[in-house]
């Protein structure tokens, strides 16, 4: 399922994931650390590799479309977590 949201919705998803929530969606999901960094607006491809991210200039830091949201999905229930919230 693709999604579109700003790249700033996409970076306070990253920025309010607790302490080693990037290792924990790369274990879970058997991906390189850089790669989910990578979906998260990192720039890192020699040791991670493109995650069907879309960037596009614009207000709000431009529109970002997920061509796959399980990243997404895993960091949202991660953060319910972290806030005694069930998913």
């Amino acid at each position: 399922m693709t999604k579109t949201l700003t790249f700033n919705e996409l970076r306070k998803i990253k920025d309010e994931l607790p302490d080693g929530s990037m290792h924990r969606i790369a274990d879970e999901l058997e991906l390189k650390v850089e790669t989910v960094r990578n979906y998260f607006g990192g720039y890192n491809f020699k040791d991670g590799r493109s995650a069907g991210v879309h960037f596009e200039p614009g207000p709000d830091g431009g529109l970002v479309v997920l061509d796959d949201t399980t990243i997404l999905e895993l960091a949202e229930k991660i953060m319910h977590e972290d806030k005694g919230v069930q998913a």
